[in-house]
């Protein structure tokens, strides 16, 4: 981190340099109004509005460097934070970058439960994270069969991050930086660890899941002793406000107030609808609520079914909430 020694009067916030996190993280920046110019071999890009640096790092960094203060916010999935078990603070759950994290076995194999992998090769990328599941599993099966066989201490090998205790397993679990999903084929494992999002990349290697260990998302993080607590704040709001405005959208309608009750239960807003009278016609109000996007269509249907009119749904750029 010596490149930024120089850069104290400035928040630094990391995002990830590259893979799936990568463009939605810098689509979520522009949307928050942080504007930079990276130049195309520099991994570090000052902020023209704001006084903050942006640091391009390896998402599997971004915790470290964070929980250890290095910089003060970073993005990176919840997986991440989890595999080195970073002492950071969760700010936000972004929404994208969704998958989950599972154990893959041959479709056409003799394996069906993760049970079965005991004792077995594993191969991935998460040592932590599959490390820890497979104790557990461990710890149940001897707890089923009261047996206490001697353990092998698990293997560790092709690069593992160091820092990691894995403790003694009887299961084998062998670092692989990238392709995981080709172990099983190349006769290096009997299992693999890793994540999966639409799962068409497992199912052409063969490839079928029986466990899933972490559901995971991208997150933003903060360090315990960040540098400007204010202005996190205000990126925090910002970020929080371009979420909401594409998560949700803006329903407007009017009713009879006799059946507004009705109407808020399909329309309850984030916290409340909006409510004013109409002074051409006694008897009516105007409502206007937040809804999520994946449900209008829905919500339009009922609203008309209890007599709601003159119903339009505009689209919310930008917008500011408070914590939920």
């Amino acid at each position: 981190m010596d490149l930024v020694n120089h850069l104290n009067d400035r928040l630094l916030f990391a995002v990830p340099k590259k893979g799936r996190l990568h463009q939605q993280c810098l689509d979520l920046l522009q949307g928050s109004d942080i504007q930079f110019h990276r130049h195309s071999r520099l991994d570090i890009a000052l902020c023209i509005n704001l006084p903050i640096a942006l640091v391009f790092l390896p998402a599997a960094d971004i915790p470290t460097f964070v929980g250890e203060g290095r910089v003060d916010l970073g993005i990176t999935g919840r997986d991440q934070v989890a595999e080195v078990r970073s002492d950071v603070e969760e700010l936000l759950d972004l929404g994208f970058g969704r998958c989950k994290l599972q154990v893959q076995v041959p479709e056409n194999g003799e394996y069906s439960d993760p049970k079965q992998l005991i004792g077995k090769n594993i191969c991935t990328s998460f040592i932590g994270l599959a490390g820890e599941y497979f104790e557990k599993l461990e710890r149940e099966a001897s707890k089923e069969t009261e047996k206490n066989g001697d353990n092998l201490e698990v293997e560790i090998k092709g690069g593992a991050r160091s820092g990691i205790t894995m403790g003694r397993l009887a299961t084998k679990i062998k670092y692989v930086g990238g392709s995981v999903e080709a172990a099983c084929a190349l006769g290096v494992a009997d299992g693999i660890v890793d994540l999966v999002e639409s799962g068409e990349t497992m199912k052409a290697a063969g490839l079928k899941p029986i466990a899933t260990i972490l559901d995971t998302t991208a997150i933003l993080i903060k360090s315990n002793h960040p540098s400007n607590p204010q202005l996190i704040n205000t990126i925090e709001s910002r970020i929080r406000g371009v979420i909401t405005a594409k998560r949700y959208i803006l329903c407007t309608y009017n009713i009879p107030r006799a059946k507004l009750q009705a109407a808020k239960t399909i329309t309850p807003g984030k916290r409340a609808p909006s409510v004013t009278s109409l002074d051409s016609q006694d008897g009516w109000v105007a409502v206007s609520a937040m809804v999520e996007k994946k449900n209008i269509a829905v919500v339009m249907d009922q609203l008309e079914e209890i007599g709601a009119s003159d119903i339009l749904v505009m689209p919310i750029t930008n917008s500011r909430s408070h914590r939920d």
